[in-house]
């Protein structure tokens, strides 16, 4: 007998067909022996209109309602699932976060897993009961609801297979796996059998949307294998797991792209020690992550200094940011957010020179400017105007011949 931890995403619960069609899924699995915990989200749509309910009264919702507002929408798949499943005869439980309970600090909207004590689930899991748990969500330590980020339910679902030492944690969803980049935009993609904990994570932090960041960093620290799947087939899917030397043979695993990006430039900022701390530390305490920074060459004792926040904190970051250059007697704040981040990902980097030049100049031929520039020791990052994302993935992908059949990084 195996303990397995199964997440469906919005598109898998959004509507009541579906929801019947995990459930069947989930039954088929039990059937075969195996002891059962199951992670959803909202059905599909359902946080976005929870969001723009909040966004309606007010331009800046409370941290702490908004996670009691926007965790609900799971409350609703919970109940659901575990309501067909009993009609179909099975034992079920659905569990909140905070029945869990998934312990994390105080972080609303962006909470950190701290600890998951799994008592609870344990005894309903002895007793032979399916466990269905709300993802996305959890409590801290004064019994505040909070929610993890969009995405949550990724991290709920392998924080519970590392804190249970599952078998197996497998996340459903509308894709069947990790492509070498979006199939929507390059039709010839295709279907990554193996990935890396450290190539997902770059792929994760770049704007994949197949899994979340956290959820992956979780995984490499537990060493939780992941498998990524569809719940529309049985197709495999693509697993997640320790890297292997010869992944290194792949040079490019996958492309990715993130539009969710917007760029805030202070202009003629004093060039002096702890300039940058100044400018950044208020955006850390106000929980805004900063992505990429660039600063210019120093000309007559002045500099501009340049960097990325998500669309969601563009409008908070924009405000704090313009009172710090008020502080430091910035000449202007200027901002843009019509821009693109393109990303090249593969392990296979660290033993092959040359691989950010050819993304240049694959680039340049286009006539596409790069405004930014992000290296890793397995990524390059570029920012460039929005109107390009598509072209700049296409013409990447086929320069690093990452078409054909499926790409083995194994």
């Amino acid at each position: 007998m195996a303990l397995v931890v199964q997440k469906y995403g919005g598109t898998s619960m959004g509507s009541i067909e579906r929801i019947r069609n995990v459930a069947k899924r989930v039954a088929k699995t039990y059937d075969a022996g195996n002891d059962m915990v199951i992670v959803v989200s909202a059905m599909s749509g359902e946080t976005n209109k929870l969001v723009a309910l909040a966004n309606d009264i007010c331009e800046f919702p409370d941290n702490r309602e908004y996670d009691v507002l926007v965790a609900s929408g799971e409350q609703v798949s919970i109940a659901l699932l575990s309501i067909c499943l009993k009609s179909m005869g099975y034992k079920a439980k659905s569990y909140h976060g905070w029945q869990v309970p998934v312990i994390t600090d105080s972080a609303f909207s962006k909470a950190r897993i701290e600890e998951i004590p799994d008592t609870n689930m344990r005894a309903d899991l002895k007793d032979g009961t399916i466990v269905v748990v709300a993802g996305f969500q959890g409590i801290d330590r004064e019994g505040n609801v909070t929610t993890l980020g969009r995405g949550g339910s990724d991290t709920s679902a392998v924080a519970l297979a590392a804190a249970l030492k599952a078998d197996v944690c497998e996340i459903y969803t509308d894709v069947d796996g990790v492509y070498t980049t979006d199939p929507n935009i390059c039709t010839d993609a295709r279907k990554v059998e193996k990935v890396s904990y450290d190539e997902m994570l770059e792929l994760a932090s770049l704007g994949a949307k197949v899994l979340q960041i956290r959820s992956v960093e979780f995984a490499k620290k537990y060493n939780v294998d992941v498998h990524v799947r569809s719940s529309f087939n049985d197709n495999q899917g693509t697993m997640v797991t320790k890297e292997d030397k010869e992944m290194e043979a792949v040079l490019v695993s996958g492309i990715a792209y993130d539009k969710n990006e917007t760029k805030i430039a202070v202009m003629n900022v004093p060039d002096k020690p702890g300039i940058a701390a100044k400018i950044l530390s208020p955006l850390s305490d106000a929980n805004i992550s900063v992505d990429m920074i660039v600063q210019n060459v120093s000309e007559s004792g002045h500099t501009d200094f340049t960097f990325t926040v998500t669309k969601a904190d563009f409008k908070k970051a924009l405000a704090i940011t313009k009172e710090t250059a008020k502080d430091i007697a910035a000449k202007d704040v200027v901002t843009d957010e019509n821009i693109s981040k393109i990303s090249i990902v593969g392990v296979g980097m660290r033993s092959h020179a040359g691989v950010a030049t050819k993304m240049f100049q694959t680039l340049a031929k286009e006539g596409i400017n790069i405004q930014m520039i992000s290296t890793s020791e397995i990524k390059v990052s570029v920012v460039i105007d929005a109107k390009y994302t598509e072209l700049a993935v296409r013409v990447l992908h086929d320069a690093f011949g990452m078409s054909g059949k499926d790409v083995k990084g194994e």
